[in-house]
């Protein structure tokens, strides 16, 4: 197991009262701020192209390069990505609840850098603790100074607004919630011409980053790009914080340097995951959120990095990592995921309104014992008609990743475990009940 990199952005995990200005005043709260309002913008953004921070929030694009992308404009805003709708990750949550103020530090240096006056903090309607913490850290940052007019005695002014989504995963799409925020239905933009970075809130150029992405400027202005870079490896650069859940004995968050640790120490490791159960053996690793296809027990020596998760065919995604032992059932897996794509599916696009629905009604009457052999191929021929190929990465048939992520789970549950799909249908059940 490779030496434990610094803690970045759960510097104060297990800290009393992290998410109080007191504590966060005390372990250098608000220091990176006021650097960053001595520095000039350009300097910060060039800071931040060095540190080479890839988004956390899954696609995994150069932060910096997103913000060098933005169009020149009078009026230009800021969107944080808190929206944190991908099954089983919960890193997001755990940082607008337990270190608010961090958020809100990045919140308004990334808005500095950019040049915007007005930035929103787009958080789930289901984090109601989190949203609330946010609002008070937001109101404490009005009392002391670090938002409204001349913060801390500058010439940079900004205002920010929390704003609570209505529980949709579609909003975590990045267009899609812009379009929430305008007070529109949450559908996704056609891109392009609409990339936020050129036509974005209110049709005027607009960042959106995740909170995870910018809750690690402070650290990164206070030490400097290169300190950031110099942990991880190529593109993979600084720590990253894993949602790790499922058949494992120690589930939970683990904040690891990039690259230098690999699935197989993150699931085994005593001071990790701790391994699976007593006589349970692996079947399958989800490494990336649902949308992800699944890894092998063979393919568990795989770094913990952008790069060399898809080069192996999927993707490290929201860093929601899912253990599936011997007792999981893989066909109700499958099945589970579509049915979510199903349920969160916006309905714009075709392949993925009318794809998802077929699909999760066959993958049901698979489960529920009523499958037939020909159901396989007609699962993968629906597959196919989303995404022609079933390949990874996905060919782009919809408005947004939702619809080429809808085959993901089925198509690599059949090739993988056709043989636990034909018992169902064989044996007219479920064998793990």
């Amino acid at each position: 197991m490779p030496e434990a990199a610094e803690s970045i952005v759960l510097s104060r995990r297990g800290v009393e009262g992290s998410h109080t200005l007191d504590v966060y005043l005390e372990t250098g709260g608000y220091e990176g701020l006021r650097k960053a309002l001595a520095m000039n913008p350009e300097e910060i953004v060039a800071q931040v192209v060095e540190s080479n921070i890839l988004g956390r929030g899954g696609a995994g694009f150069e932060a910096g390069r997103k913000w060098s992308m933005l169009k020149k404009s009078t009026r230009r805003y800021l969107v944080i990505n808190g929206d944190e709708s991908e099954p089983a990750t919960f890193k997001d949550h755990f940082l607008v609840e337990n270190d608010p103020h961090q958020l809100v530090e990045g919140t308004i240096i990334a808005a500095y850098a950019i040049g915007a006056s007005r930035a929103f903090i787009f958080i789930r309607g289901e984090f109601a603790l989190g949203l609330e913490r946010v609002q008070s850290a937001v109101n404490d940052a009005y009392k002391i100074g670090a938002l409204g007019r001349n913060i801390f005695g500058s010439s940079f002014s900004l205002d920010l607004i929390v704003h609570p989504g209505a529980g949709a995963y579609i909003c975590g799409e990045e267009t899609a919630l812009l379009e929430s925020l305008e007070g529109k239905r949450g559908f996704p933009r056609i891109k392009p011409p609409y990339f936020p970075a050129v036509i974005g809130l209110y049709g005027e150029p607009t960042i959106v980053n995740n909170v995870e992405t910018v809750s690690n400027l402070p650290w990164i202005v206070s030490r400097g790009g290169a300190a950031f870079k110099a942990l991880g490896s190529g593109r993979s650069t600084g720590t990253r914080i894993f949602a790790l859940s499922g058949a494992v004995k120690r589930p939970g968050l683990y904040e690891l340097e990039m690259v230098k640790t690999t699935f197989r120490e993150l699931i085994f490791s005593d001071d990790l995951g701790g391994g699976l159960y007593e006589g349970r053996s692996l079947k399958a690793v989800i490494p990336g959120g649902v949308s992800a296809p699944w890894i092998t027990p063979d393919q568990l020596d795989l770094p913990l990095g952008q790069d060399e998760v898809a080069k192996a065919g999927s993707m490290l995604g929201s860093g929601s990592i899912i253990v599936m032992d011997d007792s999981t059932c893989m066909v109700r897996a499958a099945w589970r995921i579509s049915r979510f794509f199903m349920r969160e599916s916006c309905g714009q696009c075709t392949p993925c309104r009318e794809g998802s629905n077929w699909i999760e009604k066959v993958m049901a009457r698979i489960e529920a014992g009523a499958g037939r052999e020909e159901d396989l191929e007609l699962l993968m021929d629906l597959c196919d008609n989303i995404v022609p190929g079933v390949s990874w990465p996905p060919a782009q048939t919809t408005i947004c990743v939702l619809g080429p992520s809808i085959p993901s789970s089925v198509a690599v549950g059949i090739r993988m475990f056709r043989d636990e799909f034909l018992t169902h249908i064989k044996e007219g059940g479920c064998p793990f009940e």
